[in-house]
Formats: C-alpha cells, sequence, structure tokens
C-alpha cells in the first residue's frame, strides 16, 4: 500500500507512465534493525521545481500512512510533542538536477547540551501490538547505544 501512495505522489510531478517501481520490497539489514525498501522513479513533467517536488512526496507515506492527511492529522491530535527534525528531511540539492534527500529517522538532535530521539514503529492492520512496543524499545537501545558510545570516550 505504501508503494502505491508514493507511485501516486510522483505520478502527480511526472509524465504519466514513467513512475515505475524498480526495487521491490529488499531486505536490508542494520545492526539492531531491517528495513523493507523499495524505489521508485519517473521523469519529471516539464518546469517542477524543487519546491513543487519535494511538497509532492514530502512528508513520506512511511511516516505518515495512509490516507496521507488524514492520518497526519492523527498524529497531530495524539503526540503530545513536536516532532523537531524527526521524520522530516536532510540532504542536498545540487546546482545540476539532482537532489538526494533521506526521511530523518535514527537520529540524535544534540541541542544546547540536551540530546533527544524520537522512536517509532509502523502500525499497519495486521500489527501485533506486543511486537510493535518490542520493536520500539529495540530501536531505543540502538539509540541509547550509540550515545553511551560517544560518553564513554
Amino acid at each position: 500500500m505504501l508503494v502505491d501512495l508514493e507511485r501516486n505522489d510522483l505520478g502527480r510531478i511526472c509524465k504519466t507512465g514513467t513512475v515505475q517501481v524498480t526495487d521491490f520490497m529488499l531486505l536490508e539489514k542494520y545492526s539492531h534493525v531491517s528495513h523493507i525498501v523499495s524505489n521508485i522513479s519517473g521523469r519529471l513533467l516539464p518546469g517542477q521545481s524543487i519546491f513543487e517536488i519535494l511538497k509532492a512526496v514530502f512528508p513520506g507515506g512511511t511516516i505518515t500512512g495512509c490516507p496521507k492527511i488524514r492520518c497526519m492529522a492523527i498524529i497531530n491530535e495524539l503526540e503530545p510533542v513536536e516532532r523537531g527534525p524527526y521524520s522530516g528531511s536532510f540532504g542536498y540539492i545540487g546546482y545540476t538536477p539532482y537532489l538526494d534527500l533521506n526521511i530523518i529517522i535514527r537520529s540524535i538532535l544534540i541541542h544546547k547540551g540536551k540530546a533527544s530521539f524520537h522512536v517509532g514503529a509502523g502500525i499497519v492492520a495486521d500489527s501485533i501490538p506486543e511486537k510493535e512496543y518490542q520493536e520500539t524499545l529495540d530501536k531505543t537501545a540502538a539509540m541509547m547505544e550509540a550515545l553511551l558510545s560517544r560518553i564513554d570516550r
């Protein structure tokens, strides 16, 4: 469903028939978690500015859920604190027509001597609450390990 959501987002700014899934549900393993990754590409319609592109694809559906607008409203109602940079983006925009951006997760913000981070899990129809909760604990452990490894130096 999320791949379809992102295909739809790109379809609003790309030439008809050019949006394609180049990789579908590849498993990427990291030290504490795994990700299922799909890559989607398309040829932009003429005259699309970087701002129109960003507006079309952010926030990412993997962060918001689907339907995107309603899910964002629910998240805003339920979460007790602002997300700050979490689930935003970091990357670069080149002088040539090239950009490389991410969605900020598993990142630590250090501001005025204090460190903070967010963790979460994707909730879907067949989610098992205990497993989703364990996923947040696993992600928290990885972030704490990263923080503590810097303190010990």
